[in-house]
């Protein structure tokens, strides 16, 4: 008899091609990281946050003129609805801020003209709302969850500073807003993980840009994907000076347990965006007087790939999250914002791939996403069940 020709197994897609993009690539045997041509440490290095967006958007660096142009249409869609501002006041402060967030962007697409609009410019448009008003809400939720009153965006100041100084209600200071600036670059684009995909499998039933970033900010707040920088500070916090990391390092890998901040799914040598952080993170340290929280993060990181070496006879590297984590902190953000402070970098991202997605698909892949999947329920053996009545059944 012959057998049925069915797919190969590959779980978690790992290893599968699902389609192609000219937004970015990831080298993880070398450590490079490419936003469409251009290294994302150049980019890091001589380029703001705004002009990465209109890169991704629109394949192009921007020139001054063009520049400007941007920044001003950003500007003048940071404002959030009132209504967005009320609902964000009856929430629980007790509330994820992810779930916040999540749940934010579908309030959004109720006040967004260009919602049922199917066009791409429609949702070139819609993407420049969501990167201008996000941080807006991410600001507002902190300070209404600890009863202050909201701040509303200004028109002065570039994207990172603005939501520095919605977060904090004063102009930041213009070092750490640079830095703020230049996580908003690494943190902007990363090719098909997780919550990308999600958005583009979603975008692919012709789902409005709203929907597929709502489904890319569920994916994102998953503990496999999202959040490692916020546990990367817990255990900071918890190792509490450089004496004691040795200790820490052997007691987690004598019970079995993970250090955070360490591995990567795709990188085989030290991510490339880690290697950016870490002197920023130093530096903000020695600025607000915490410098242990830089300290213990280097020791931790020479001490544990020695450890890795000896008794796994393997090497392992830090992510990106690994010096993230200590810069956000030593900014005064809480750490349970850590996570929403990719979305709020990645919406560029998110945005382009959807775009892509919908209006530049490759002609070998199918207009809408549908694997297959490998059923196991063998409950009555190879045959179908026999339904018995409700009377009659055990």
């Amino acid at each position: 008899m012959e057998q049925e020709c069915r797919p190969m197994l590959n779980t978690g897609l790992r290893g599968v091609i699902v389609a192609s993009t000219k937004i970015s690539d990831v080298q993880g045997e070398v450590g490079k990281l490419i936003y469409r041509g251009y290294l994302v440490g150049d980019l890091a290095q001589k380029a703001t946050y705004e002009e990465v967006v209109h890169l991704l958007m629109y394949e192009s660096l921007p020139n001054k003129a063009e520049l400007e142009a941007f920044k001003k249409r950003l500007c003048a869609e940071r404002a959030i609805a009132p209504e967005v501002i009320t609902a964000l006041k009856t929430r629980p402060q007790t509330a994820l801020p992810m779930d916040i967030m999540q749940g934010a962007v579908a309030l959004l697409a109720h006040h967004d003209p260009d919602v049922n609009d199917p066009s791409k410019e429609a949702a070139e448009r819609m993407a420049i709302r969501l990167i201008a008003q996000l941080p807006t809400v991410l600001a507002a939720w902190e300070r209404i969850r600890n009863g202050k009153y909201p701040v509303a965006p200004s028109s002065e100041l570039d994207h990172a500073a603005n939501f520095l100084y919605m977060l904090n209600g004063a102009a930041p200071d213009p070092e750490a807003a640079r830095f703020f600036d230049v996580c908003l670059v690494l943190h902007a684009e990363h090719s098909f993980n997780a919550s990308t995909f999600a958005a583009r499998e979603v975008a692919s039933t012709r789902a409005h840009l709203y929907a597929a970033i709502g489904a890319a900010m569920g994916a994102l707040s998953g503990e496999l994907h999202g959040g490692a920088n916020t546990q990367v500070m817990k255990m900071l916090l918890k190792i509490g000076s450089v004496e004691n990391v040795e200790s820490y390092i052997n007691s987690e890998l004598e019970a079995g347990r993970r250090i955070m901040g360490l591995g990567h799914a795709v990188y085989k040598v030290d991510d490339p965006r880690a290697l950016i952080l870490a002197p920023m993170s130093q530096k903000m340290g020695q600025k607000v007087g915490q410098p242990q929280w830089y300290d213990i993060s280097k020791s931790l990181e020479i001490k544990s790939k020695e450890a890795f070496k000896k008794r796994k006879s393997m090497d392992i590297f830090v992510n990106v999250d690994f010096y993230s984590a200590s810069l956000y902190y030593t900014m005064g953000i809480a750490t349970d914002l850590f996570t929403p402070l990719f979305a709020i970098s990645r919406i560029a991202g998110w945005s382009s791939h959807v775009i892509e997605e919908r209006f530049a698909q490759a002609a070998e892949k199918p207009e809408l996403y549908r694997p297959e999947s490998k059923y196991i329920g063998d409950y009555c053996g190879p045959d179908e069940c026999s339904l018995e009545t409700l009377e009659n059944r055990k």
